[in-house]
């Protein structure tokens, strides 16, 4: 019965089996294995940047918000654009400069030779920042692929994650950020083909952008960017806008990309690139949940499988399991770069600083593979309670790592004012803020008070122990 859907899966699979194997390194180094030793061109590191930050976010979560808010959920789109473009523009050449002078492979390596730190508490305090939010972000994307794979084929929701897992942690396992490049710069094609062509093919069949907007005035969804100036409205805005835009500039997996581009004068190349990438397919998301209104008129058990839903009531099933291996395509991406940020900061900030200083890269590297398996073996537990929908995990955790790191990020590298004091304050300060506020606040985003926390506090405690780092100078 599901023949032709696991074929298609199959040879897609297929294919970056191949891609996985032209692009694997043998003999590879710590440095290949986490940073591809700085040699990425400017497509590979466009396509990486963008094709890993997505996820099934892009193909469920997404379009969902659309489809229960109208074109009002669409500040998402317009915040993430605006400030990803802020982050190639003001981040990633300083990030891709100062992390090669310092040496620096990972994160929290940046901060501690940038800021002095010998105590291994930048190290530590970010370690466990990424060990609880990025394990939290990676349950999210298996809940996207234990969806689809129970859509597809109708199977027990815990063998379907179970499925993703196996599929994910082997090619991370074995491939490294260089494998992971190449197999992300063909998804990203893929899976923008994909989002694009879905809903104009679906178009006409539901009255075009006209019945669109009946079907919005029938289910009392937004038709406008900006429905009425209320101050509900206005917050929910602004909400959404800097809710999801402040992350970019302290997520690891996405900054990590700028830090391997080969040439520092290709950067201007890969923003070009990867922001026209990121806006066809934001805006195709949108026309997705848009469509998806009027597809199921406005009604759908579940919201965040519409793309889904919409997919398997219009296509022949072996098209269908192309075309949705095109949500495990973003699934996978993101899931791939997560798990590898993460596992480096467990070599590379935990057992390399705290318990063997002077372990060698392939002690190191093995290191690194087994944190994938514990790492993917964590989220699958967290994964198969299922306690949230994937918006909300994905933001929970994106609020989180955005606060933690992403003021200390702009402020190491635009200011000299920020000491390792303020640094420690910050990142606690921004991830606890960002952890707890949910259960006090559902309306504001946790990125928003979590940012200012982190910014405040990385200011206010660098600047009342400046005396300190004189007198220890």
């Amino acid at each position: 019965m599901y023949i032709y859907e696991l074929s298609a899966i199959i040879i897609y699979f297929l294919i970056l089996l191949a891609i996985g194997y032209l692009s694997y390194r043998r003999n590879m180094s710590v440095d290949d294995f986490i940073i591809g030793n700085r040699s990425m061109n400017y497509w590979l590191t466009a396509l990486s940047a963008h094709a890993s930050d997505m996820s099934s976010w892009l193909f469920l979560a997404y379009p969902a918000a659309i489809f229960t808010k109208g074109l009002l959920g669409a500040w998402t789109a317009i915040g993430l654009i605006v400030c990803m473009y802020l982050n190639w523009q003001w981040i990633a050449p300083k990030i891709r400069v100062a992390t090669e002078q310092y040496n620096s492979l990972t994160f929290s390596s940046f901060f501690e030779s940038r800021l002095g730190d010998t105590s291994g508490l930048i190290r530590f305090f970010s370690a466990l920042i990424l060990i609880v939010f990025y394990t939290i972000y990676i349950s999210a994307a298996l809940i996207g692929m234990g969806d689809l794979l129970t859509s597809l084929f109708n199977i027990q929701y815990g063998i379907a994650i179970l499925i993703g897992i196996v599929i994910v942690v082997p090619y991370v396992f074995f491939g490294g950020y260089k494998t992971l490049a190449w197999i992300d710069l063909f998804q990203g094609f893929f899976l923008l083909a994909v989002i694009i062509f879905i809903p104009l093919y679906l178009l006409n069949g539901v009255g075009g952008f006209y019945g669109i907007s009946k079907s919005f005035e029938a289910h009392h969804l937004a038709r406008s960017l900006i429905p009425d100036f209320s101050s509900s409205t206005i917050v929910s805005i602004i909400s959404m806008t800097l809710g999801w835009g402040l992350g970019y500039f302290g997520q690891p997996h996405i900054v990590t990309k700028f830090m391997g581009i080969k040439n520092v004068s290709e950067i201007n190349k890969s923003k070009w690139i990867g922001m026209s990438w990121m806006t066809l397919s934001l805006a195709a998301a949108t026309l997705v949940g848009a469509v998806g209104v009027a597809f199921f008129f406005g009604s759908l058990a579940n919201p965040e499988e519409v793309f889904i839903k919409m997919v398997q009531a219009s296509f022949h099933p072996f098209v269908i399991g192309f075309v949705l291996c095109a949500v495990m395509a973003a699934t996978i991406n993101a899931m791939s770069s997560q798990v590898l940020v993460l596992t480096s900061s467990l070599a590379e900030d935990f057992y390399k600083r705290m318990f063997r200083p002077h372990a060698s890269s392939k002690e190191l590297l093995l290191i690194t593979r087994l944190g994938v398996i514990l790492v993917g073996t964590v989220a699958f537990f967290i994964a198969l309670r299922k306690t949230s929908t994937i918006y909300t995990l994905v933001n929970y955790a994106w609020s989180g790592i955005g606060s933690s790191f992403g003021p200390l990020v702009i402020l190491s590298l635009y200011s000299n004012r920020v000491n390792k004091y303020g640094a420690w304050a910050g990142i606690l300060g921004g991830g606890i803020t960002a952890g707890i506020w949910p259960f006090f606040n559902t309306t504001i985003f946790p990125m928003i008070p979590g940012f200012v926390a982190s910014l405040l506090l990385n200011i206010f405690v660098s600047h009342t122990t400046r005396q300190k780092v004189t007198e220890m100078v």
